[in-house]
């Protein structure tokens, strides 16, 4: 779709359509990986434990669990090909140019600066396309994708972008998200309890009344554990809920600053101001997820 084919800023929101929808299916991709590794470390190791207890009084079912914690393991590093740096970096990457994208289409229908001028429609063209550019070798990754059929915001002045842009991000994305990262937190953190309260119960079991079978699976409830507390740490759940939050709050407090004191004057500050802090916090959780790679 060329630009020329229709009014620039409904062409570039096509195109951020498009790229947020690439980044999505991206993160999904990291998210199902991880979630399966996971679920295959677990089994491995649960299943392997099962085998070495099996064999001692069953050989064929014994073998048959062993042969199946061999698959399970062998499959591990089939689904981390999906989670590492490259992929981490794309996922980002598309985000990011989606998310600049967003924010300038936002800029060019508050009109404000570098959109209060005749020439706005070319200047919105030129920067959207070095945004492109900058992503051009990701193209390829969302041509399975076509713009979602939706309106362009109905933003016309800084009034509205307050409460379309700035309100709405706050009330339908930072603060969900924040609260959904607290329970995801919660229940990773729950789940951390509960295996270490199985592996002292085993332990305890194995120690007073000579329990080899318990002694085994302490080890196993370890390794689980470890793979649950690495998969959270690897989420971030506990870094985005604080980042949401933060972000949610200072929007909240330029929004009501500007409320007390509205005029023309600072209208392209307070945008300014806003579109900061939500590209501040796009860049953080980015460095954040590429810092380890």
């Amino acid at each position: 779709m060329r630009a020329s084919e229709q009014p620039v800023v409904e062409w570039l929101w096509d195109c951020q359509s498009v790229w947020s929808q690439a980044a999505d299916h991206a993160k999904r991709a990291i998210r199902r990986a991880r979630v399966t590794a996971l679920a295959l470390g677990a089994g491995a190791a649960a299943v392997g434990t099962a085998a070495s207890q099996v064999l001692t009084w069953h050989d064929g079912p014994g073998r048959a669990l062993s042969f199946l914690a061999a698959v399970l393991v062998g499959l591990v590093p089939l689904a981390t090909r999906s989670t590492g740096p490259q992929q981490i970096r794309d996922w980002t990457r598309m985000r990011s140019l989606s998310e600049e994208l967003k924010s300038e289409a936002y800029m060019y229908l508050a009109g404000v600066t570098p959109y209060r001028d005749a020439d706005a429609p070319q200047v919105l063209l030129e920067r959207a396309e070095r945004l492109l550019v900058h992503g051009s070798d990701l193209a390829a990754r969302t041509r399975a994708f076509e713009p979602r059929q939706r309106a362009l915001p109905a933003v016309t002045d800084v009034g509205s972008y307050l409460d379309l842009r700035v309100v709405g991000q706050i009330e339908r994305y930072y603060r969900p998200r924040a609260a959904g990262m607290s329970r995801r937190n919660s229940q990773f953190r729950t789940a951390e309890l509960a295996l270490i309260g199985s592996a002292t119960v085993l332990g305890a079991a194995s120690g007073a009344y000579g329990a080899d079978w318990a002694a085994a699976w302490v080890a196993t409830v370890t390794t689980v554990s470890a793979a649950v507390i690495a998969h959270a740490e690897a989420s971030r759940y506990a870094y985005q809920e604080i980042e949401f939050s933060r972000t949610a709050a200072e929007l909240e407090l330029i929004h009501r600053r500007h409320a007390t004191e509205p005029g023309p004057a600072d209208d392209d500050a307070v945008v300014a101001q806003c579109e900061q802090v939500i590209s501040v916090q796009n860049e953080g959780w980015m460095t954040k997820w590429l810092s380890e790679y």
